[in-house]
């Protein structure tokens, strides 16, 4: 199978900030997990979000996800949606909804890889742009308001980031009520602010809060509790901070609070979004192994969401003290006019890490005046036709790495995500018209005719960038397929795939190139344990399924073979029209009914 698709996902003056609005938001679901697609529709409807602003994945239903799945299943479709919209500096908040999972799998520690899905979706403006960012550990967070001055509305004049939140609770009802209070939401209400006094930095941050939130004009509003007793069956509560279960006097569920709707939550906790799957009812959080559920004994922020707060923060594992949501500068924000993302993300330090945000990020009882959409209709770079910001940034990201051509291959990767493969061509042309040495403008203009069926040409040109660079993988393997099942030479195209294989070993597109060259040459045991290997690698791809189901059934594992075919079909309709997987269906049915 060629690379073309993974050439284009790689290759991937704005006025002030005055508001945002549904022009702004892109709303995510997994059309796989029930209820999903629902709470989506539920908040276009309240939001008056376009019907198109929405992107349904096919992704796992479970809290979990290896970092492979999230790249291809989560992160891939938005950043098509984005890119094929020209929506990089008009989308400012994603929002997902239950369903879709919460943590990408990795080691653990403060140099970790694992992160919860919200957190790595942030970056997805910065990746795109081509710009460096780490997978281990904690990335600052641009937009954190270490100082009361810079807390301003957000804006991708200032940040290169978007800004995630979620829809969910522990049911659907959870997160359609969720909703609902989040478009009415009250200026009424106190705000608690439950400390055990500790001596550490958190005390600071709980005295500090409640200084802000008085100078705010909050007076007799808030609560600062420092006793060892907890604050409990409290009316009226607009916010909401404690250290939950980890405090000896919160352990337990409900704490006998009622909020206000628009109230936001926080607690100082490391596993409290760690699932919304919701626990028996006889369950209650603590301090000891024995209380553990889904992992840990701490507090659910689920359980904030059902007692009927509308925002809530929460953790999908350690974030360490210093990763930690800041009272003191989400509940000030929040009072002085922000929303509901914009406050928890000033009052998040950290990105790619453990945070999650639960509630509508436009809810916001404390702004002043309904204010028109922030770039409905962001200007557009003529040169790049990229909107604006985002073309200064990706020109700025790949720097001289592509030379003069710069320009014309990043406006060809624009007509790419448009599916405009005849413009890309023609400015790749231009592209290596002005400079013949750039590898990436070769291997592009490859992918771009690859696209437009021509070939021949798209061979020569992947011949010309591995003249530049020997080591290519893509321009190997995409040359290897044209030569092996184009030219119907697979003897000759066998190295070229052995040797992209040898480069990249754990690409699954490689090792199905690989695998069917050896099938073409007849070697299809040897092609089997490829094309098998390649299938359980890339489990969303029809045309890998479909080369596993062929090879799986010529060397007799016809169940195995039976089951890829039926994923193929499953990922792509138009298979079953194809006459070589009508055949193939044929003769695997006609087999298991002679086993009957």
């Amino acid at each position: 199978m060629t690379l073309a698709s993974f050439v284009l996902a790689a290759c991937v003056s704005a006025s002030p900030a005055t508001a945002q609005t549904a022009a702004n938001i892109l709303v995510v679901a997994n059309s796989e997990a029930p209820g999903s697609v629902d709470i989506a529709r539920h908040y276009l409807t309240a939001r008056n979000v376009p019907a198109d602003q929405l992107v349904q994945l096919k992704t796992a239903t479970t809290p979990d996800i290896s970092r492979r799945s999230f790249e291809v299943e989560i992160a891939t479709p938005i950043v098509d949606w984005i890119a094929g919209h020209s929506a990089q500096d008009r989308i400012l908040y994603i929002v997902l909804t239950r369903g879709v999972p919460l943590r990408v799998l990795g080691t653990g520690g403060r140099e970790g890889s694992s992160a919860s899905v919200d957190s790595e979706l942030t970056l997805l403006y910065r990746r795109m742009t081509g710009a460096f960012t780490a997978v281990n550990g904690p990335i600052p967070n641009p937009y954190f308001a270490a100082k009361p001055e810079a807390v301003k509305p957000f804006s991708h004049v200032d940040h290169d980031i978007y800004l995630v939140t979620r829809l969910d609770g522990f049911t659907v009802e959870d997160a359609m009520a969720l909703i609902d209070r989040a478009t009415s939401p009250s200026r009424d209400g106190r705000i608690l602010l439950d400390e055990p006094k500790s001596g550490d930095v958190r005390s600071t941050w709980f005295d500090t809060a409640a200084q802000r939130l008085e100078a705010r004009g909050l007076t007799g509003r808030v609560v600062h509790d420092t006793t060892a007793n907890a604050l409990t069956n409290q009316t009226g509560v607009l916010g909401y901070s404690s250290w939950g279960s980890n405090d000896p006097a919160l352990e337990t569920r409900q704490p006998g609070l009622t909020f206000v709707p628009g109230a936001l939550a926080t607690m100082f906790l490391s596993t409290d979004a760690r699932t919304f799957v919701e626990p028996p009812s006889g369950w209650t959080p603590g301090r000891t192994r024995a209380k553990d559920y889904a992992g840990s004994a701490q507090s659910l922020v689920g359980d904030l969401v059902r007692a009927g707060a509308t925002g809530v923060s929460g953790n999908v594992g350690e974030p360490y003290l210093d990763g930690s949501v800041r009272p003191d500068i989400l509940f000030p924000a929040y009072v002085s006019g922000l929303n509901l993302a914009e406050s928890y993300y000033l009052a998040m330090p950290s990105l790619s890490w453990q945070s999650v945000v639960v509630g509508d990020p436009l809810c916001a009882p404390f702004r002043p005046a309904t204010l028109v959409a922030e770039n409905a209709n962001p200007p557009i770079d003529p040169e790049t036709e990229l909107p604006a910001l985002f073309s200064v940034r990706r020109l700025a990201a790949s720097g001289t790495r592509s030379g003069p051509a710069l320009k014309s291959i990043v406006l060809a990767e624009t007509r790419l995500a448009h599916d405009d493969p005849a413009g890309a061509a023609e400015a790749l042309k231009q592209a290596v018209a002005i400079d013949a040495s750039s590898g990436t403008a070769w291997r592009t203009l490859g992918a771009a005719l690859e696209l437009l069926h021509k070939y021949s040409d798209a061979g020569a040109a992947y011949d010309r960038a591995l003249k530049l660079d020997h080591n290519d993988v893509v321009s190997l393997n995409n040359l290897a397929y044209i030569i092996a099942v184009y030219d119907k030479r697979p003897a000759d195209a066998l190295p070229l795939a052995a040797k992209a294989a040898s480069l990249d070993s754990g690409n699954g597109l490689v090792q199905d190139t690989l695998g069917w060259i050896h099938h073409l040459v007849g070697e299809n045991q040897e092609a089997a344990k490829l094309l098998s290997a390649a299938a359980r690698a890339e489990p969303g791809h029809a045309e890998v399924q479909f080369h596993a189901a062929v090879v799986l059934d010529l060397v007799g594992r016809r169940d195995e073979a039976a089951k890829a075919l039926q994923a193929a079909a499953a990922l792509d309709a138009s298979f079953k029209e194809r006459p070589e997987f009508k055949e193939l269906q044929r003769k695997l049915a006609a087999d298991a009914q002679s086993k009957e």
